[in-house]
């Protein structure tokens, strides 16, 4: 599992070559507050079961409030066999404080 602050994977995103899927493991309601572009949304607490919705030999990047599940959801998955997983170091809150100043935070 790779580790990227939210300034470095605001570069590789911008220059990534294919297609990466961000998952965003935090609650419907913390979606609604603010969300990377691009990204989607599978609870934590629903990953197991929606497991099937991902696809495991795709780049995935697992995004949180501060980094925490989104940690353990990348744990998970490459438990799973997911081959290439990177956890988003002080989620979508550094986002906000690094990369998009006009993102609502809570």
């Amino acid at each position: 599992m790779r580790h990227l602050q939210a300034s470095e994977l605001k570069a590789w995103l911008d220059s990534a070559p294919g297609p990466v899927a961000l998952l965003d493991v935090r609650e419907p309601w913390e979606f609604e507050v603010c969300r990377i572009e691009g990204s989607r949304l599978i609870p934590m607490s629903q990953l197991p079961a929606r497991l099937g919705e991902l696809d495991p030999a795709r780049t995935t990047v697992v995004i949180c409030h501060h980094g925490v599940r989104s940690l353990r959801a990348a744990a998970y998955l490459e438990h799973c066999g997911f081959a290439d997983v990177v956890n988003l170091s002080g989620g979508v809150d550094a986002w906000a404080r690094t990369v998009d100043g006009a993102m609502a935070t809570y």
